[in-house]
C-alpha cells in the first residue's frame, strides 16, 4: 500500500472479454480525491450517455477513499456507483455501504474496482494474492444473498469478504440491492445492474496491511481531538432505537461503534444487522396485526429482504401503497395472490418479496417500481401514492433544495439538516441530557450552513446558501468515504459553545496523505464532484430547472404529522418551538430559493444549466467542451452569474 493513503491502483474488469487492466489512482485522485468523486469521473469517461442500466456498456464501480483502513475515525465505508434502473429517466447514482468489504478491497491493492461488460454465463469475481479470477457461479446462481455469502466464505475461508446479490438482482428487479459482510446493504437498484452482468458476487481475500498514514503523530493528535468531542450515539425525541434482547455492537472497520449499528440474535439463533429503517420498517404493521411490538418479526422481515436482495425502503413504500390500494378496493388477494389479511406477519412479507423477486404475477409489475405499477393500474392507484419522509421539506424547509437537485433521496445531505434538529427537538421537549438549544443551533447554522438565519425553519432566508454548503461538504465526505452517522461533527458536549468542528475532515486527510488541504480546499473538491454529477445527470436527460422539482403534493397537501417528529416541531426565529403541522412548501418561495441557489452555484438562473465559466473555474474544462457540443451548457464566459460560497445571507 502506498504511504500516502492510497492503495495506488484502479482495477478494470471487462466481463465480456474476460480481461483486466489497471491504471494508477493518481491519474484521478488529485482532482477527485476518491470514492464517489473518482467513480463519477470514470463513469463520465466510460459510459455513453445513451447506454441503459442493463447495457454491457454500463459500469459498476466499487470505490473506497484515502481514509479507508485508518483506525477509530470511521473512514472505511465504500461506495458502489453506476446507471440505475430505479429513476426515470435512468440516472447515474450510488449507494454507500459499511462493514468490512471496502477496506478488504483496499488491502487487496485497489482503490476502485470498475466492472464492465456481461459474462456469457453466471460468474463471480475473486481477488486474491494479486490475482484476479473470473470463476463459474452456476452452482450459486438462484440462491439467496445470505446463503451465497456464507457458501463462498465456507469455500474461500471465513476471512474472505463477499458482496453479492439475491434472486431480485438476477431477475433485474429495479429496486434490487447488494449485500456484503456484516449485512452491509446497498440500494439504488444497483443489484439489478450487477445481475444484468451475470455477476453473482465479488469476493476479496486480502491480508491486513498498513493504513498508509503519512503523518502518524499528527493523525494521533487528531484522533485524540475527535475522541474529546464525545461524538456519541444519536439520541432524539427520547426514543430508544435499539432492539430489546440479545444484541452486541457491530461497528464497521476502523470505527468506535458509537452508532445504532448492532448485531441482533433472534430466538431461532439467526443473527444479523439490526439498524434504523431496515430494522424497524415492519414494526408498525406488526403492531397493527397483533397489538404488540415484536423485534424478532421485524428482524426477520429485514432479513427476508436482504436474502432475496431487495431494498427495505422500497419495500416499505410498496407495502404502504398496496395497503391503500387494498382499502380502496383496487387490489385484493384474488387479483394479486397476496394475503392482505396477514399484513404484519412474516408470511405476508415472504409472499410479497418472493413474488417481486421472481416476477410472479403482479410481482412482475411491482418489480418495475411503485410509480410504474401505479401508472399501469390507473388514476386511482396513482392517487394512493404518498411521498412522505422523516426529512421532507413540508417539515424541514431547508431540505427542499436538497431533494430537488438529486435523482434519489440524498440521505447524507438530509442527515446534516435533520440530525442536529433532532437533537434540538430533544432539548425543546425537555429530554434529559439534551444540550442543542436554540442558541447552540444558531451557532451550528452559522458555522456549517453559512448564516444564523438558516436556523429559522419557518422561512426561506439562508436556505439556498445552506443547501450549497451542505452539498459541497457531503460530496467531499463521500469522496473520503466517511461515516454519515459520525461526520461532520456538528455538535459536541465537550466544547464551550457545543458547536462542532468542520475542519477535522480536512486536517485528517492532510495527515493521512501528507498533502496539505484546508476546509475550503476540501469543499472545493466537493463542489467539483457535485458539478460533475450535475453534468452527468443533464447528459442523461435531466432538464435543468424544469426537473429541479418536488412532489406536487408537498406544495398542495398540508403536512398531517411528522414520521418521527410527530408534532412537527422546528425552531423559529428566536429558536422557539414552532409546529409545521398543516404546512406546505410555498411554490413562490421555492422558486425564489432556486433563483438564489443557481446564482450561488454560478449556473444560469433561468434554465438551471451550468455555465462554461463555472465548469472551467472548477478544472472541468473538458466536461464543459463536451456539454457545449451536446447543447447542454449555458455558454457564458464571464463571471456575472458566478456564485461565491462565502456569501452570507
Amino acid at each position: 500500500m502506498d504511504s500516502n493513503g492510497y492503495a495506488g491502483k484502479i482495477l478494470f474488469v471487462d466481463l465480456t472479454s474476460a480481461t483486466t487492466r489497471t491504471v494508477p489512482t493518481s491519474d484521478y485522485s488529485g482532482k477527485f480525491l476518491g470514492g464517489r468523486g473518482i467513480a463519477a469521473r470514470i463513469y463520465w469517461d466510460e459510459v455513453p450517455a445513451e447506454a441503459g442500466p442493463f447495457s454491457p456498456d454500463n459500469v459498476l464501480i466499487f470505490s473506497v477513499g484515502p481514509l479507508a483502513g485508518t483506525p477509530v475515525i470511521g473512514g472505511s465505508r465504500w461506495n458502489v456507483s453506476g446507471k440505475s434502473p430505479l429513476a426515470s429517466p435512468n440516472q447515474f447514482t450510488n449507494c454507500n455501504l459499511g462493514g468490512h468489504w471496502g477496506v478488504a478491497l483496499k488491502f487487496a491493492g485497489y482503490d476502485l474496482l470498475v466492472i464492465k461488460g456481461r459474462a456469457a454465463n453466471p460468474v463471480y469475481l475473486l481477488l486474491h494474492n494479486d490475482m484476479v479470477e473470473i470463476k463459474d457461479a452456476t452452482a450459486i446462481w438462484g440462491k439467496g444473498a445470505i446463503e451465497t455469502r456464507e457458501l463462498l466464505k465456507s469455500e474461500l475461508g471465513n476471512t474472505a469478504r463477499v458482496v453479492c446479490i439475491g434472486p431480485a438482482g438476477e431477475n433485474r428487479v429495479t429496486m434490487a440491492s447488494l449485500l456484503a459482510d456484516n449485512d452491509a446493504s446497498g440500494s439504488g437498484g444497483l443489484g439489478a445492474v450487477m445481475g444484468s452482468k451475470n455477476l453473482k458476487a465479488v469476493a476479496v481475500q486480502a491480508a491486513k496491511k498498513s493504513s498508509g498514514i503519512a503523518k502518524p503523530e499528527r493523525f494521533k493528535e487528531l484522533v485524540a481531538r475527535y475522541r474529546s468531542m464525545e461524538k456519541g450515539v444519536f439520541t432524539a425525541w427520547g426514543t430508544d432505537f435499539m432492539p430489546k434482547g440479545d444484541i452486541r455492537k457491530d461497528p464497521c472497520y476502523g470505527c468506535l461503534g458509537n452508532c445504532l449499528r448492532v448485531m441482533y440474535t433472534a430466538a431461532d439463533g439467526k443473527r444479523g444487522k439490526y439498524m434504523c429503517q431496515s430494522g424497524m420498517f415492519y414494526q408498525p404493521w406488526v403492531y397493527r396485526h397483533q397489538g404488540t411490538l415484536e423485534n424478532d418479526i421485524s428482524f426477520h422481515a429485514g432479513r427476508i429482504c436482504n436474502d432475496y436482495g431487495l431494498d427495505t425502503w422500497s419495500i416499505d413504500m410498496i407495502i404502504i401503497w398496496l395497503n391503500r390500494c387494498n382499502r380502496a378496493g383496487i387490489l385484493n388477494q384474488d387479483n394479486t395472490g397476496l394475503p392482505f389479511d396477514e399484513l404484519g406477519t412474516l408470511g405476508f412479507m415472504e409472499s410479497l418479496v418472493r413474488t417481486i423477486s421472481y416476477r410472479q404475477g403482479i410481482g412482475d409489475l411491482l418489480a418495475e417500481g411503485r410509480e410504474t405499477a401505479a401508472r399501469a393500474l390507473g388514476t386511482e392507484a396513482l392517487s394512493a401514492i404518498r411521498h412522505s419522509d422523516p426529512y421532507e421539506p413540508r417539515l424541514y424547509l431547508p431540505t427542499a433544495l436538497l431533494w430537488a437537485m438529486e435523482p434519489r433521496e440524498p440521505i447524507q445531505q438530509l442527515h446534516e439538516i435533520g440530525l442536529p434538529i433532532a437533537q434540538w427537538v430533544s432539548w425543546a421537549t425537555g429530554i434529559d441530557g439534551a444540550y442543542v438549544s436554540g442558541g447552540v443551533l444558531k451557532g451550528i447554522a452559522k458555522r456549517f450552513w453559512g448564516s444564523e438565519a438558516a436556523a429559522d425553519f419557518t422561512n426561506i432566508d439562508g436556505n439556498a446558501l445552506a443547501a450549497k454548503m451542505v452539498q459541497d461538504r457531503e460530496y467531499a465526505k463521500e469522496c473520503l468515504v466517511m461515516c454519515d452517522w459520525v461526520w461532520p461533527v456538528m455538535e459536541s458536549r465537550a466544547t464551550e459553545d457545543h458547536v462542532g468542528d468542520p475542519t477535522l475532515e480536512s486536517q485528517i486527510l492532510s495527515a493521512v496523505t501528507g498533502n496539505d488541504i484546508d476546509e475550503e480546499g476540501l469543499y472545493l473538491i466537493g463542489e467539483r464532484v457535485f458539478n460533475l454529477h450535475r453534468a452527468i445527470s443533464v447528459r442523461e436527460g435531466r432538464r435543468g430547472r424544469h426537473d429541479d422539482v418536488l412532489p406536487t403534493e408537498w406544495h398542495h397537501e398540508p403536512l398531517k404529522k411528522g414520521i418521527t417528529n410527530t408534532e412537527g416541531l422546528v425552531p423559529g426565529k428566536e429558536g422557539e418551538a414552532v409546529s409545521r403541522i398543516g404546512s406546505v412548501v410555498d411554490v413562490t418561495d421555492f422558486e425564489k430559493m432556486k433563483d438564489e441557489y443557481y446564482q450561488l452555484r454560478g449556473w444560469d438562473v433561468s434554465s438551471g444549466l451550468q455555465t462554461r465559466y463555472k465548469l472551467n473555474s472548477l478544472g472541468l474544462d473538458d466536461i464543459a467542451d463536451e456539454m457545449h457540443q451536446m447543447g447542454l451548457l449555458h455558454d457564458r464566459t464571464d463571471n456575472n452569474n458566478e456564485g461565491n460560497r462565502n456569501t452570507k445571507t
